[in-house]
């Protein structure tokens, strides 16, 4: 074999190198790029969820639900009418909840507050809560998208 097509020690020991180097790199990558890119996961279709069971929610509370991929939030008012709400702050997309002490819903990350129709009363949200839909059905308090 002449010296041109016989491999050396040292370009093997190069290429073994270099292919370990893009072996590390690919190893390292692969994870980042799993995190940061969210996974594909479909909506729910269904537009009625089972938020909770009647009588499970004494006058002046309220409930933390899923409603697909995102929170509801049901209440039961004062005066023990049923509503629901998507639980996620119309200001900067943090979780609110019913806060009994004020009679109203409230947002943690800025003092963001709403009344119980959901509109904005006080704090930096600039716009009401989305309002859901509620029946009974039997047993279960049934929460509907509307439209």
């Amino acid at each position: 074999m002449s010296a041109e097509r016989r491999m050396g020690r040292r370009s093997f020991v190069d290429i073994v190198l270099a292919g370990g180097m893009v072996g590390s790199v690919v190893s390292f990558l692969y994870p980042v790029l799993k995190f940061v890119m969210p996974p594909a996961v479909a909506e729910a279709l269904d537009q009625n969820v089972v938020a909770a069971k009647v009588g499970e929610l004494a006058p002046n509370s309220g409930k933390i639900f899923k409603f697909g991929r995102r929170p509801g939030l049901l209440i039961n008012t004062p005066s023990g009418e049923l509503r629901a709400f998507d639980a996620i702050c119309t200001h900067l997309n943090c979780t609110v909840q019913y806060r009994p002490d004020f009679g109203h819903i409230w947002c943690a990350c800025h003092n963001g507050q709403y009344d119980t129709s959901g509109k904005n009363i006080s704090g930096p949200p600039p716009r009401p809560l989305e309002r859901f839909t509620v029946s009974i059905r039997g047993d279960d308090v049934v929460v509907s998208r509307n439209g």
